[in-house]
Order: C-alpha cells, then sequence, then structure tokens
C-alpha cells in the first residue's frame, strides 16, 4: 500500500555545485541525469516539486579573485549563471515531465518572465517550474529566493538538498563528533548561528510557518522519503 504524502508541493533548493559533479564546476552529465530522475520520481507519484539553483558551479568568489568588481554586478552575474543552470537542467528533465523555466530578471526569447498569477497557473498545471535569477535584486542570496518562491507559489514545504546529510553543531567535515539534530526549531538554528540558510530566509520560512528539510541527495530516492515524512535529514519549523 502506498504511504500518505505528508507533503505534495515542496520547493527543492539544490546549489549549482551539485550540478557539477565531483568538480562541482559546469555540468556533469550523470548529476544532471541523476537529479533530473529524482525530481522525475516525484511527479510519477502525483507530487508537484518547483526548483531553485544557485549559480556556484559557474561564479562564485568573483568579489574576492575580482577586487575590481562591484558587489552588486557580481550578484548579477550569479544571477545570469542561475538561468544558465535552470535552463539546462530543465533540458535534461524534460524527457521526463513537462517543465517551465522562469526568471526575474526579464530574458525575453529565453525564458519566461516570472509573474505570479502565470507561476501559479504553471504550477497547478503540473509543470515542474524553475525560479532563476534569485529575487531580481542583489544583496539576496539564491537561500532567500527560494524560500520567497516557495511562500508565493504556496508550496508546503522547502527542501535543501545538500552535499551534508542534515544540520549538525558543527562541520562534520572537519570535527568527527558534529551532533546531528533531527529536528530543530529556526529560534534555535539563529541563536546557535547555525548557518544552514541566510537570516532573511530563515525569517521567511519561521513567520510563515514554512517548515524546512535540509537532507543529503547522496541515497537515492530521498526526495521521496522527505514529502512522504519518513525521518531523513533535519527538519526545522
Amino acid at each position: 500500500m502506498n504511504k500518505k504524502f505528508q507533503f505534495s508541493k515542496p520547493l527543492v533548493k539544490l546549489s549549482g555545485e551539485m550540478l557539477g559533479g565531483d568538480s562541482g564546476t559546469g555540468f556533469d552529465k550523470s548529476s544532471l541525469e541523476n537529479f533530473s530522475e529524482m525530481i522525475a520520481e516525484l511527479v510519477e507519484k502525483k507530487i508537484t516539486p518547483s526548483v531553485v539553483l544557485g549559480g556556484g558551479n559557474l561564479f562564485r568568489g568573483g568579489r574576492n579573485a575580482l577586487p575590481a568588481l562591484k558587489r552588486f554586478h557580481g550578484d548579477y552575474i550569479g544571477m545570469l549563471a542561475t538561468v544558465m543552470n535552470a535552463i539546462c537542467f530543465a533540458d535534461h528533465l524534460e524527457k521526463h515531465v513537462k517543465t517551465r523555466v522562469f526568471s526575474a530578471v526579464a530574458m525575453p526569447g529565453i525564458c519566461e518572465s516570472y509573474q505570479i498569477d502565470n507561476v501559479r497557473k504553471a504550477v497547478s498545471d503540473g509543470y515542474v517550474c524553475f525560479f532563476a535569477g534569485g529575487t531580481g535584486n542583489p544583496f539576496f542570496s539564491t537561500d532567500t529566493a527560494a524560500a520567497l518562491r516557495a511562500i508565493e507559489t504556496g508550496c508546503d514545504v522547502l527542501i535543501k538538498a545538500t552535499k551534508v546529510d542534515g544540520v549538525y553543531d558543527s562541520d562534520p567535515e572537519k570535527n568527527p563528533d558534529a551532533k546531528k539534530f533531527e529536528t530543530i526549531t529556526y529560534s534555535e538554528v539563529l541563536d546557535k548561528q547555525l548557518g544552514v540558510m541566510d537570516l532573511m530566509a530563515i525569517a521567511l520560512c519561521r513567520e510563515n510557518k514554512l517548515p524546512l528539510i535540509v537532507t543529503s541527495l547522496a541515497e537515492r530516492g530521498n526526495l521521496l522519503k522527505a514529502c512522504i515524512g519518513d525521518k531523513i535529514g533535519t527538519r526545522v519549523y
């Protein structure tokens, strides 16, 4: 008997580096195909996911490596990187399900502009929607964009997919004794300065009572398990 899904409209936040495979840069064919199959698995189960991607596989750290680059220009370059990632990912996913790419930065002829009524209609029609271009403004992260889009489009959970299988009290790669949290409140995340997401993203989720699940995609099926409500990763509420 099929399990009942706790969440049917997740927004999946995926870092750009994860599209680059082991190197974390550019596009890795096997990673794109693997993640596409994970998203398609949700659709097969009548779940309607949306996706926000980072841009770190194409542009990261420019403000440090390129001191002449203004902060807001660096942010705009990062927004362009997220559009490229969304288009690439959507094309790989389209062989499984129908997709649409919306950008907060208008790019006629390349992808659709983000307009909330059009997006809501696309989600209700069963499209896997990619939200690119961040919030359309500099000084905001893609984590904040993910929280904002999840709230605007009526998603019932934000799933942050990372290389780490949850939230820890310290970096588990540096501290073998790091403690993993199964559940934690947004207030505790802020008090302990755990760096799960940036301050604005955490505030948006907390104020709008949007649950957040932080989990790894290293294990196949984790997205589906998160939607079912299985105890994986860390649940922030």
